[in-house]
């Protein structure tokens, strides 16, 4: 019999891991203008330093399932995770573009690498609960990268040196994750068991579902690291100010998220997709249109609530897809978060080429392809109905 105690305290604990990741996002993403000055960069020059996030991930994802079919998903989370806010004083050390971009490929391949272990754990619960706890799970990841954007706010009004805030932030955080660990679930595999592949192709059935992932996760990543810069150059904010876009966009998001599943259940996730999209793409015209700091804050604002759910249901939306849901689930992370972390660049490109008005058109255009595209989770909605009674039968114990 299922001890659903212990599947209790694992919901617990990985979602403390899940906001201890979103700390180390948070944290960095208020100081980027400060890491920009400091190896003297361009826009430009510092979206491609940024690209090599995006590279060190790719580079590392396909580790994580290894690592913890050989040491166990309880170690190998422990041990990505301290690597991971561990990996955040880097990048304030780098004095010049090339060593920022090593810094942000470490960082990158640090960041992978744990969001892939932390998310594998966070399905096998939902799994064992039989029902639905990904949002939350994601929720707790935004309210931990508030929580850490927050820190940055406060850390650049008072004009600190982002070293400094980055050695205390990785320390603490380092503590809270491992400590964290102690509780989530320790999967050890058969000893007949073959390691992962490195890499699969994720079937077709996954690749409509994860475009509209690639969309709202586009967003995400450009309004993370690009807001704050967008006020301080664009409408000549303080360091202050700007750091508090950051926050006003995590802190849409975390309420979102943890609103989720109600919201879900109750009007579906097509529709739920749908009306995000247009939030979205309000948000986006009004960063494109602002004249003024609080005009573009609100902007960021609204695309965080129209693309909160959007990663969680197209995770569901994947596992009811196609014959291998384990399958559609990693091709659909793979494409999202590769849109999260080449966004940066690509939006410090545009903005090179042109402007950061432009670039965040670009991210405004993007937007509209939830409302075009939410239509591709209504079959994998119906699956989710069928399967619910069975799986919520299936488990045995109280619920949570």
């Amino acid at each position: 019999m299922e001890d659903m105690s212990g599947v209790r305290r694992a919901r617990y604990a990985v979602a403390a891991v899940f906001a201890v990741h979103g700390a180390v996002t948070g944290s960095f993403a208020t100081r980027v203008p400060w890491i920009q000055d400091h190896a003297s960069l361009g826009a430009g020059r510092l979206g491609f330093a940024l690209a090599f996030t995006a590279l060190g991930a790719s580079c590392a994802m396909p580790l994580a399932g290894r690592i913890s079919h050989r040491f166990g998903s309880r170690n190998a989370l422990r041990g990505l995770i301290a690597l991971w806010t561990l990996s955040l004083v880097l990048p304030s050390l780098a004095p010049n573009l090339p060593t920022l971009c090593l810094a942000m490929f470490t960082y990158g391949a640090c960041a992978g690498m744990a969001d892939v272990a932390m998310n594998a754990l966070g399905v096998e619960v939902e799994r064992r609960l039989g029902r639905s706890v990904m949002s939350g799970l994601h929720g707790m990841w935004s309210a931990g990268a508030l929580v850490g954007s927050a820190a940055g706010t406060l850390a650049a009004h008072l004009g600190a040196d982002a070293r400094t805030h980055f050695l205390l932030a990785a320390a603490v955080l380092t503590v809270l994750g491992v400590l964290s660990c102690t509780w989530v679930l320790d999967i050890q595999p058969a000893e007949d068991e073959e390691p992962p592949p490195r890499f699969a192709l994720p079937p077709r059935s996954a690749l409509l579902i994860g475009m509209v992932g690639f969309c709202a996760v586009f967003a995400e990543g450009a309004s993370l690291d690009w807001s704050a810069v967008f006020l301080r150059d664009r409408l000549d904010s303080s360091a202050g100010l700007a750091a508090a876009s950051t926050t006003a966009f995590m802190l849409t998001m975390a309420v979102a998220r943890i609103a989720g599943d109600a919201v879900v259940n109750r009007f579906g996730a097509v529709r739920t997709v749908r009306a995000g999209g247009v939030l979205a793409v309000l948000g986006g015209l009004l960063v494109v249109l602002a004249g003024q700091p609080v005009v573009a804050m609100g902007g960021f604002a609204l695309m965080g609530l129209g693309i909160a759910v959007v990663v969680p249901l197209c995770f569901a939306a994947a596992g009811h897809a196609g014959p291998n849901p384990s399958q559609a689930i990693a091709g659909v992370a793979t494409i999202t978060y590769t849109s999260g972390l080449i966004a940066p660049s690509l939006i410090g490109g545009v903005a090179q080429a042109t402007s950061l008005v432009v670039s965040f058109g670009v991210v405004t255009a993007l937007a509209c392809g939830l409302t075009v595209c939410a239509g591709v989770l209504r079959s994998a909605e119906r699956g989710a109905e069928r399967e619910v009674s069975p799986r919520a039968a299936a488990v045995s114990g109280p619920r949570p």
